[in-house]
């Protein structure tokens, strides 16, 4: 199997059977982002203790790199505290634009399977969406609530 096979199984993995697509009973908070070019919506939901992601989900619909990537960013970010979780996503960030090391990409595990989206301009808005969305949700300095994402191609208070 080479490489690409192998990044395209975790991508399509996440995509068809994610672990953290599903609704979360009161979350700490709750953020919408939308790539209206794409039909990418999601809401995605944190609960956060004592500065730790303890736990976190999504909802919506999209394509595949929107889906998989914001269950990959999930799988990394919970347990994690904010300030690891807005270091892995401007690695992330860093990567989509062909800029990250080897090392920040690593640390990124299987979300490095996305690498190669840097190359396809039209999908690294389906990429960053939830990604960005965690961002102004830590950015915004609400602690708790629903919030929209200013950043997103869309948004709507929820």
């Amino acid at each position: 199997m080479n490489i690409k096979d192998f990044y395209g199984e975790i991508l399509n993995e996440h995509n068809i059977n994610p672990n953290h697509k599903i609704e979360m009973s009161s979350p700490d908070i709750t953020m919408r982002g939308v790539n209206p070019s794409c039909g990418d919506d999601i809401t995605l939901n944190l609960k956060v203790k004592d500065g730790i992601i303890s736990d976190g989900s999504f909802t919506g619909s999209g394509c595949a790199i929107s889906q998989a990537s914001v269950d990959m960013m999930l799988d990394l970010v919970i347990g994690k505290s904010k300030d690891d979780a807005i270091k892995l996503a401007e690695s992330f960030m860093k990567m989509i634009k062909g800029g990250a090391t080897e090392q920040e990409i690593e640390k990124l595990e299987e979300a490095g399977a996305l690498q190669n989206i840097s190359h396809m301009p039209a999908r690294v808005k389906c990429a960053v969406l939830g990604w960005h969305t965690m961002e102004k949700m830590f950015e915004s300095g609400e602690s708790s609530g629903q919030m929209q994402n200013p950043h997103s191609c869309s948004t709507e208070h929820m």
